[in-house]
């Protein structure tokens, strides 16, 4: 069991995948540092939503427990992977582990002597954020594919993904 944890995503929606890996990294740590990925990017097609819709998302599929467990910081964008986890260094708190399947992110950790673990996927064709957008955007049904919180944030915003 880890102190602190990393895990970031870019959350585009906030779907039951993400629910599942936040449920077992929780598993892992006393305590997770959420990074909201491409925190400086949105209302674009592939970031439609803002960082702090994204953080409204998860704080509304949290149940008491994990919300105590979890807290959320803002990561932007930076174009330069090595300036990326510098800043990433600088502006969290200290971390013991992070959760990445990236594998990029995964050898610049290991290089810092950060220990890396995978992050775990569930049903990973349905529940991925391109799919998940572009039913929204088509009018498909979508609703299944993430937690209820996360429904109630993109429900009344959802025309603004629309084709």
């Amino acid at each position: 069991m880890y102190d602190k944890g990393l895990l970031i995503g870019r959350f585009q929606p906030f779907h039951n995948g993400h629910m599942h890996a936040i449920v077992c990294v929780l598993g892992q740590v006393s305590h997770l540092l959420l990074g909201i990925g491409s925190s400086n990017r949105s209302i674009e097609k592939e970031n439609p939503f803002t960082a702090q819709e994204r953080e409204l998302m998860i704080q509304k599929s949290l149940n008491r427990q994990q919300q105590e467990s979890i807290t959320m910081h803002p990561i932007p964008d930076v174009q330069n992977h090595i300036k990326w986890i510098s800043q990433i260094e600088q502006a969290l708190p200290r971390f013991d582990v992070i959760f990445t399947n990236d594998s990029l992110t995964h050898k610049l950790y290991m290089q810092r002597g950060v220990p890396v673990r995978n992050i775990p996927f569930l049903d990973r064709e349905h529940l991925s954020g391109t799919n998940i957008r572009r039913r929204i955007s088509t009018g498909q049904v979508w609703h299944h594919l993430v937690p209820a919180g996360t429904a109630t944030v993109v429900e009344p915003i959802q025309d603004r993904l629309r084709l």
